[in-house]
């Protein structure tokens, strides 16, 4: 696929109408707040973009951000920007194998110099030189310094690469669980371990896959990052908690709590703040975007939020009694005034 193809060309070969490209790009400006000028300035912006070429390097991960990413339906728009459009480089979604793939990362990067997106997921190893993993041979921090150098825009993917989730989880009772010494990759970037670029974080354990292609998007059109927070998200996405998106907000404010799971409450609806739920604590959009083409969220399945997507969320000690209720310790407001 030639990589001077604008983007609504290779739509077009691949059989996604004008109307769904319109559809998509209306969506996504009208998440990022703008105006009805703005969004036809995007679908226009977005159409006569080139086709971009995006490197993805997997680090200390589940795969989860790519199986997530996988199940967004297809033909989608998030599925072909990703998947088909123009990903030069993926551990997992690739054909090739050793020397082979790696040559074409090489190639990528080199016919790209300057202009690609680097996608990053999972955490960077940095304890022992960075020998806890490796690919063909190369540490994940060699490897993650090499490729930051040319990228236009690096993008963490997961909470893994945003801030060292899972693996850099430092635990209460076992303080030196992080024995890889994992971290995220904007921390490597602050600490001058590889060079600075500009960074968003698409944190989440994992992210909504919509987000992702928000993110490009975005970047294809402005030449640069959306407005981020102070954790690098983009806000459009992360400026709200779950608590204030969920749809079980109502039932909060009417003092309506679910006491246990799969009770009587939990199936009507009610709040699951007792049961432990994050929601207040965590800012994200899975109210709203959800999973599987918007199916479903945690909370809509009839489970609390486990705050996935912050910098803490592994290690957060939170003062819960024995039925899960986080107390007004970190809810100042509870019990809502009715």
């Amino acid at each position: 696929m030639p990589h001077d193809e604008t983007f609504i060309d290779f739509l077009m070969r691949r059989g996604v109408s004008r109307r769904s490209f319109l559809t998509y790009c209306t969506a996504t400006a009208a998440t990022f707040g703008l105006s009805a000028e703005a969004e036809i300035g995007m679908a226009a912006g977005l159409a006569a973009a080139p086709r971009p070429s995006i490197i993805w390097l997997s680090f200390q991960e589940c795969t989860g951000c790519t199986e997530s990413l996988t199940r967004s339906g297809a033909p989608t728009i998030e599925a072909l920007i990703l998947d088909h459009l123009s990903l030069d480089y993926h551990h997992t979604l690739q054909a090739a194998s050793g020397e082979a793939a790696e040559q074409a990362r090489r190639n990528a990067m080199e016919a790209n110099y300057g202009r690609y997106v680097l996608v990053v997921d999972g955490s960077v190893p940095t304890a022992d030189g960075g020998v806890w993993s490796t690919i063909a041979g190369t540490t994940n921090l060699a490897m993650l310094a090499e490729a930051v150098r040319g990228a236009a825009l690096v993008i963490a993917v997961g909470t893994c690469a945003a801030f060292g989730g899972v693996p850099a989880a430092a635990a209460i009772a076992a303080p030196n669980l992080n024995q890889s010494g994992a971290r995220g990759v904007a921390e490597l970037m602050e600490t001058g371990d590889i060079e600075t670029r500009p960074i968003v974080n698409v944190s989440g354990c994992p992210p909504v896959p919509e987000v992702i292609s928000g993110t490009i998007a975005y970047f294809l059109v402005n030449g640069a990052s959306p407005p981020l927070d102070a954790s690098r998200r983009p806000i459009a996405y992360y400026g709200k908690t779950v608590h204030e998106r969920c749809t079980r907000l109502p039932s909060y404010k009417a003092g309506r709590f679910a006491l246990a799971f799969d009770d009587a409450g939990a199936r009507n609806g009610y709040c699951l703040l007792q049961l432990g739920c994050k929601g207040p604590l965590t800012y994200n959009v899975c109210p709203t975007q959800r999973w599987n083409l918007g199916t479903s969220f945690p909370m809509h399945s009839g489970h609390g939020c486990l705050g996935c997507s912050e910098a803490d969320f592994w290690d957060r000690a939170l003062a819960a009694d024995a039925s899960g209720f986080i107390g007004s310790a970190f809810y100042p407001d509870f019990p809502p005034q009715t």
